[in-house]
């Protein structure tokens, strides 16, 4: 990446007098901008400094709030927000403030006051009808989409004029970019406004940066375990992945083994809320029930891209925050008049693989995984590490005071809160070598046959209960009720086998490495799961899994009379489940007394 810090357009290296920008080192700015010279914006005693934030959408919202640690540790800084009519997105923005705990002012009463500091990623909206020093940062990584029927035809908003300038002249006192193609770019669409610009750096990339050393934590939150995780993105409009292959989430979810792989959708903060919670979780309810993680719009997708392992990406400025963390790529986009010819994003989808159909997604995490994707980035991002640093002394010198001698630095990300569902079903496919069994699980509408289904109970539909051959409960805490009822797992699995005909495994979860196992003709023993111990690591396979390697190895295993006692059908025999990365060794042994009378 280049490092020409904070290097102005034209490479004039300073602004042109009478612009209403600063001369280099003149220390003031001209009179009649609107804007206080140097040394005439110290505050008096008590008074502190208003900086206005103005929000016309969530993901611009977003960005802001990767910004505002700049101002961390000052007490004579007050930040308030305010929402910018106009936008279709603004009610997210709205509920997202009120989750912040910010404080608000009304649109009238923002216009009709003075701030001593405004800062927008936007550049739409009345944003010009504020009065004090603006600030603009892009809300995305680059500028690489145009929107049809707004503004300038061909340009992004970010670099367009048409939004840029208010009577032939520039409203923003500084752009605050992340690259220099950004500048250059700029200074051909609309140099006034490159004039007053300046490369700072990114302050998402510098979070997710920051929070690599997370990545585990986070994928613990998520239930990865040894899974590969592959994250879906997509932008918003009618070319984004969600528009134009709607089914593409369920599809995956459905042809990826359940313990090999762990399907993640991280969508544009607009299509939050042009769809809706309730109506976004209704559309893709049946990817949701077989494990697909909907990450948040703010933070929590950034936290996903640090877990992930591979991402499917469309047009979306998303791709190049994983690309900046040499994360697998592989292209969804179908085309279309949106994305700018020879952006970062369009030179990045040029190179990666592509995902036509959702069959070929396997062997394009292969080709990804074989390809380096930091260079992608390096177009789209600079001064890596240092963007909040940089940003402080830009916007402490608008507002004409020292920063505070205290260090700034962008936070961690939060622990995604998104669990995933566990699967209250699967369709399992089981192949058995000896004493080895490969054991692959996918949705019950998964397209191919099935060895047999596997259910909880009682989380799974009557249907599925009723057609199951395995069927399983893991133990519950105890309640802490004065007045409770128990079964153990020796009542609770004869229970089960009693009132579901067709069930042949009735099995209780224990522990994570023990359980209770009544088979309808081998009878009753306990299970003994190893996990896999291996390169300093301890992997576990879920052991509803494992009783379905039970179940297949049974029925392929020759049976004695169903009088003949127990250890002749097993002797502590020692198996091996294959699932996905795990291999994990496991026991049969006549059941145990502490697992007969264990309380679920």
């Amino acid at each position: 990446m280049h490092d020409s810090l904070g290097q102005r357009a034209a490479g004039s290296g300073q602004r042109a007098a009478g612009s209403g920008q600063r001369a280099a080192g003149s220390g003031q700015r001209a009179a009649g901008s609107g804007q206080r010279a140097a040394g005439s914006a110290v505050p008096s005693a008590g008074r502190q400094q208003a900086v206005l934030v103005a929000v016309r959408s969530a993901g611009a919202l977003h960005r802001l709030l990767d910004v505002l640690p700049v101002f961390d540790g000052d007490e004579r800084i007050a930040v308030r927000f305010t929402l910018v009519p106009g936008s279709a997105f603004d009610v997210d923005a709205l509920a997202a403030l009120e989750r912040s705990g910010a404080r608000t002012v009304g649109w009238d009463e923002a216009r009709g006051t003075r701030h001593d500091l405004i800062l927008t990623a936007s550049t739409k909206g009345a944003l010009r009808v504020l009065s004090g020093p603006r600030v603009v940062l892009p809300h995305g990584a680059g500028y690489n989409k145009t929107v049809g029927g707004d503004g300038s035809p061909h340009l992004p908003s970010g670099l367009d004029p048409h939004y840029l300038l208010a009577d032939g002249e520039p409203w923003a006192t500084l752009h605050a970019l992340a690259h220099d193609d950004q500048l250059t770019r700029l200074g051909t669409h609309c140099p006034a406004a490159a004039a007053r610009a300046t490369v700072v750096g990114d302050p998402t990339l510098d979070r997710l940066l920051g929070s690599l050393a997370h990545r585990e934590d986070y994928r613990s939150a998520l239930g990865t375990g040894g899974r590969r995780l592959v994250v879906l993105t997509s932008t918003w409009g009618p070319e984004s992945l969600l528009a134009r292959r709607p089914e593409l989430p369920g599809e995956l979810v459905a042809r990826l083994p359940h313990d090999a792989y762990q399907l993640a959708l991280v969508l544009h903060p607009n299509e939050h809320s042009r769809i809706g919670t309730f109506d976004l979780t209704r559309h893709l309810a049946p990817a949701l029930t077989a494990g697909l993680v909907l990450a948040g719009p703010y933070e929590e997708w950034a936290a996903l891209l640090v877990a992930a392992d591979a991402v499917v990406t469309d047009h979306g400025s998303t791709a190049l925050y994983a690309a900046a963390l040499g994360r697998p790529l592989i292209g969804a986009y179908d085309g279309g008049s949106e994305l700018i010819p020879g952006s970062p994003m369009d030179r990045l989808l040029a190179r990666v693989p592509r995902l036509a159909e959702p069959s070929g997604l396997e062997s394009a995490l292969d080709a990804a995984a074989a390809q380096e994707t930091r260079g992608f980035a390096d177009a789209a991002f600079a001064l890596p590490g240092r963007c909040l640093p940089r940003l402080r002394q830009e916007l402490y010198r608008l507002l004409g005071l020292r920063p505070r001698a205290v260090p700034v630095a962008p936070r961690a990300l939060p622990r995604p809160a998104a669990v995933p569902r566990r699967p209250a079903a699967l369709a399992v496919r089981a192949e058995v070598d000896g004493r080895r069994i490969r054991v692959t699980r996918f949705p019950p509408y998964a397209p191919g046959g099935a060895h047999h289904l596997s259910a909880e109970h009682p989380e799974a539909g009557p249907r599925q209960t009723q057609s199951a051959a395995v069927l399983w409960r893991r133990a519950r805490p105890a309640s802490g009720a004065p007045h409770s009822s128990t079964w153990t797992a020796a009542g609770w699995t004869a229970r089960v086998l009693d009132d579901f005909p067709f069930c042949t495994v009735a099995a209780a979860v224990l522990t994570p490495e023990r359980c209770l196992v009544r088979h309808r003709l081998a009878g009753l023993f306990s299970l003994r799961i190893e996990p896999d111990r291996t390169g300093g690591r301890i992997l576990r396979a879920d052991p509803a899994c494992v009783l379905s390697a039970v179940h297949a190895w049974l029925a392929a295993t020759p049976r004695p009379p169903s009088t003949a006692p127990l250890t002749t059908l097993t002797s502590l025999t020692s198996l091996v489940c294959d699932t996905g990365p795990v291999a994990v060794r496991f026991e049969l042994r006549p059941a145990e007394e502490s697992d007969l009378g264990y309380e679920l």
